[in-house]
């Protein structure tokens, strides 16, 4: 997905920074985390629409909220499924993948939670 290796994501999982969804030996989807931030999540299309992303989304919001709030980098086709799930747009910006590749516009949005 982002030029690493097998190896890399396999030492993350294991550090239980990142949560997966699998089922029949197939990884259908995953959400990673750090405090205060959803930093990626990811479901196969094939496994698209069946509530998979909004599990794996309340898991992220679960494992990430910091003082009662949750921020993320959204693009532009995935901000309208975080906008259903309650969160509200802050602004956008432009990310530029430290390894190369075209900016991707972004939009910036947060969930603020109840205690």
């Amino acid at each position: 997905m982002d030029g690493r290796d097998a190896a890399h994501y396999e030492e993350v999982i294991g550090g239980g920074a990142v949560r997966v969804a699998e089922a029949g030996g197939m990884i259908l989807g995953f959400v990673d985390t750090a405090p205060g931030v959803l930093t990626r999540l990811f479901v196969r299309p094939e496994a698209a629409g069946a509530g998979l992303g909004r599990r794996l989304l309340e898991i992220g919001v679960a494992a990430a909220r910091l003082d009662g709030l949750v921020r993320l980098e959204a693009t532009l086709n995935a901000a309208p499924f975080y906008a259903r799930c309650g969160f509200v747009e802050v602004g956008r910006g432009i990310y530029t993948h430290p390894r190369g590749g075209l900016p991707v516009e972004v939009v910036n949005m947060e969930l603020r939670l109840t205690p």
